[in-house]
């Protein structure tokens, strides 16, 4: 939704939902993944007079997550060889600051006032990755095991630093009434 209180400038509101499900290898184990993006934003757009061209600056309620569970037999773990009964089956939670920034650039165009497409190209600071890591093995509780666990973990939040500042782009149409 948008509403333009002054000639150069509107507010927006949305929401973004999209899941995506894959299976790849991280801090060497092979894990299912499923994507989970889900936030609410609100926006401020200066546009450029007589220009598509507009500057966007808002925040975002962030539940972005990544969900992570280990797939096949694990025998090594933090550096250190188990047998896979030991480690059982690996499960990893990726979750960011509940609020994150956003700054970008954008594109309107429309015709004959009611109809329109709009293109934004940002940035959205989600901060550092909060990683979790559980296990359901036999070994759970073992101090040796749990520091061999805490070592996965800080690799896999490593592996993930990179979602810190996550590039967004928007393709939407608009209808005005």
């Amino acid at each position: 939704a948008t509403w333009r209180p002054i000639p150069y400038l509107d507010l927006r509101v949305g929401l973004n939902k999209f899941d995506y499900d894959t299976s790849g290898s991280q801090a060497g184990i092979n894990y299912s993944t499923d994507l989970k993006f889900d936030s609410m934003y609100v926006t401020a757009n200066f546009r450029v007079p007589l220009n598509p061209l507009r500057f966007t600056v808002g925040v975002s309620s962030n539940g972005n997550e990544i969900s992570l569970v280990s797939q096949g037999t694990i025998g090594t773990v933090g550096g250190a060889t188990y047998l896979p009964s030991e480690t059982g089956t690996l499960r990893s939670t990726t979750s960011f600051e509940s609020a994150a920034p956003y700054l970008g650039i954008g594109f309107y165009f429309r015709a004959f006032n009611k109809v329109g497409i709009n293109l934004d190209l940002g940035f959205l600071w989600q901060d550092s990755p909060i990683v979790t890591l559980t296990e359901d093995g036999t070994l759970s509780g073992d101090p040796a095991f749990d520091a061999a666990l805490e070592m996965e973990r800080q690799e896999l939040e490593n592996a993930l630093k990179d979602f810190k500042v996550y590039p967004a782009i928007s393709l939407g149409f608009a209808v005005n009434f």
